[in-house]
């Protein structure tokens, strides 16, 4: 790693661990491609304490409309890659999490961002850490693929679920984290899942994932009277 890529990663992991509230007014909408270590579909959006010791999972995450204070946050990118954990439904507690940013994605993108995405999931991480490397998306028919650092620190190939008309399968009215609003659950299956991100690893197949879009504000407080 050059004293740049250093610099950088110090610089975001410092705005990580001391990250504050997002600035009033600012919100989001995102593009996320996402696969887990379950089966399809997440048990944990319906049993909060679903009986498995871990969720690793990959998202790639698009902003397809953005902004916070005078930061356009349009086109920004960035990976979440993690384990939730057995304690996020009950606790709020997730295992680890390792935010990489694209590098096309300015500084003060990233610094706008940082609590927008801890807050959209709102959970205390037992190990947080960040870095930077390129994301690239694409989709072809019923096959999305997504890869951090061109494969090498992440990969997802997904293909969609085709339900019984050949259409797809779309979960609604559904709560995502903390977003306020969402597409639904376009419902989808891993061809391949994998990480090798900064201490951890893992790789699966046939498992579950899905694309959502989904919508998150910072309300602006009231005017003191």
């Amino acid at each position: 790693m050059n004293r740049l890529s250093r610099g950088i990663l110090l610089a975001v992991c410092v705005l990580l661990v001391g990250f504050g509230s997002p600035a009033p007014g600012s919100h989001i909408k995102a593009d996320y491609v996402e696969a887990c270590s379950c089966h399809l579909f997440c048990p944990c959006y319906f049993n909060k304490m679903a009986e498995h010791p871990y969720c690793e999972f990959n998202m790639a995450v698009t902003i397809r409309e953005g902004k916070s204070g005078a930061v356009d946050l349009t086109g920004s990118k960035y990976w979440i890659t993690g384990d939730l954990g057995d304690e996020w439904g009950t606790k709020r507690k997730g295992k680890w999490v390792v935010v990489s940013f694209d590098p096309k994605t300015a500084q003060a993108q990233r610094d706008a961002l940082v609590p927008l995405i801890l807050k959209t999931y709102g959970l205390e991480w037992g190990e947080l850490k960040a870095q930077e490397a390129p994301i690239t998306i694409t989709r072809s028919g019923d096959t999305v693929e997504a890869s951090l650092a061109g494969g090498k620190m992440a990969h997802m190939k997904l293909k969609r679920e085709p339900g019984v008309d050949g259409k797809g399968v779309t979960l609604q009215n559904v709560k995502y984290f903390d977003a306020q609003r969402n597409s639904g659950f376009a419902m989808y299956k891993s061809l391949d899942h994998s990480a090798n991100v900064m201490g951890h690893k893992f790789q699966y197949a046939d498992r579950n994932a899905f694309l959502i879009s989904i919508e998150r504000e910072q309300p602006v407080e009231p005017a003191k009277k």
